[in-house]
C-alpha cells in the first residue's frame, strides 16, 4: 500500500502490498454493513438468499493517509447467506491507476448467529484465502471473528471485529464500529434510511524509513512494528431499498493517527456509492 511518508521515505513493494491488503480487508471486505441484510439475518425468521452487490469509492485512501495516486476503486461481491448461520462470499477490488488493476481475489466461508430473546446479540466467524494478481504470499489467509449487540428495534448497536492475517507473514486488526439507524421513510415495498457509523481502526503495523544522524553523513535504514489505532472514521450513508433492490450513496471522512515516525496526517474523505440485488430462495 502506498502509505507511509516518514522523515526521508522508504517502502519496499511487499510493505506497499502489506498495508494495501490490511487496508483493504478492514474497508471494504469484512466489515460492509448493508442495511435491508442485517435485517433478514437478525429477524429471527427463516432465510435463504444471494446478494450481489458492485460499490465504487470516488477515492483511494490506505489506513485513511492519502497515497499520492488520485483513482477510484470498485468492488464486487458476491454473497450467499442461510437461515443455518452457513455464508460464503466472493470479491475484490479493482483500482484505477494501480498495474494490474485488478488486485486480488478474496474467497470467504463463516458462521452467523445471533443470541437472546431479541436476537440483540450477532456473532460471526470465517475464514477468508486470498488470491494476488502477482506472487505476494504475505497474507493468502484471515480468520475473523466479531461480536455484535444492537437495541431491540436495531435503531443503535455496536460492534468489534477481529482478524488475524497469515502467510509468509502475520498481522492483526481490530476494528471497533458504533451506529445508528434512522428510518427517513418506511413502507411494506420500500424504505430509506440514513445510518451514521463511526468506527476506529487498530492494526499490527510495519514502517519502514531512513534515520538521519545530525553529525555523521550518512543514514540508517530503521524498520518498526506498531499496534496502534491507524484510522478513524466517519462514514454517512443514505440508502433506498426498494424490494429487492438496494441502493446507497454515502459519504467516508478519514481522521488518520500518526503513529512510528509519520508526522501529522491531513483529514481525507470520499464519496461512495453501492448497487445491490438480493436473490431470495426462501420464498
Amino acid at each position: 500500500m502506498l502509505l507511509f511518508t516518514v522523515a526521508t521515505s522508504f517502502c519496499s513493494y511487499a510493505q506497499e502490498k502489506e498495508d494495501d491488503v490490511i487496508d483493504d480487508l478492514l474497508d471494504d471486505l469484512f466489515f460492509s454493513d448493508k442495511q435491508f441484510i442485517d435485517e433478514l439475518v437478525e429477524g429471527g425468521s427463516s432465510f435463504n438468499f444471494i446478494y450481489a452487490s458492485l460499490g465504487y469509492n470516488s477515492d483511494t485512501f490506505f489506513s485513511g493517509r492519502d497515497s499520492g495516486i488520485d483513482q477510484f476503486n470498485i468492488i464486487p461481491q458476491v454473497s450467499y447467506y442461510h437461515s443455518s448461520g452457513f455464508n460464503a462470499s466472493i470479491s475484490g477490488v479493482y483500482y484505477q491507476n494501480f498495474d494490474p488493476h485488478w488486485d486480488f481475489t478474496s474467497l470467504s466461508l463463516g458462521y452467523l448467529n445471533t443470541l437472546g430473546k431479541n436476537n440483540t446479540v450477532i456473532y460471526s466467524a470465517g475464514y477468508t484465502k486470498f488470491f494476488y494478481a502477482d506472487d505476494f504470499d504475505d497474507f493468502t489467509n484471515s480468520i475473523d471473528l466479531s461480536l455484535g449487540i444492537r437495541n431491540k428495534k436495531r435503531t443503535l448497536g455496536s460492534t468489534i471485529s477481529g482478524s488475524y492475517l497469515f502467510g509468509s507473514d502475520e498481522s492483526y486488526q481490530i476494528v471497533s464500529s458504533s451506529f445508528a439507524r434512522i428510518n427517513l421513510l418506511r413502507k411494506a415495498n420500500y424504505a430509506l434510511r440514513i445510518r451514521p457509523t463511526i468506527s476506529f481502526i487498530a492494526a499490527k503495523q510495519s514502517f519502514t524509513y531512513f534515520q538521519r544522524f545530525r553529525t555523521r553523513p550518512f543514514r540508517r535504514l530503521i524498520t518498526e512494528e506498531v499496534f496502534n489505532v491507524l484510522n478513524t472514521q466517519v462514514f454517512i450513508p443514505v440508502s433506498f431499498t426498494l424490494k429487492s433492490w438496494d441502493f446507497e450513496l454515502g459519504y467516508a471522512l478519514n481522521l488518520p493517527n500518526a503513529v512510528a515516525n509519520e508526522s501529522d496526517l491531513p483529514t481525507t474523505g470520499f464519496l461512495s456509492f453501492s448497487l445491490g440485488y438480493l436473490f431470495d430462495f426462501s420464498k
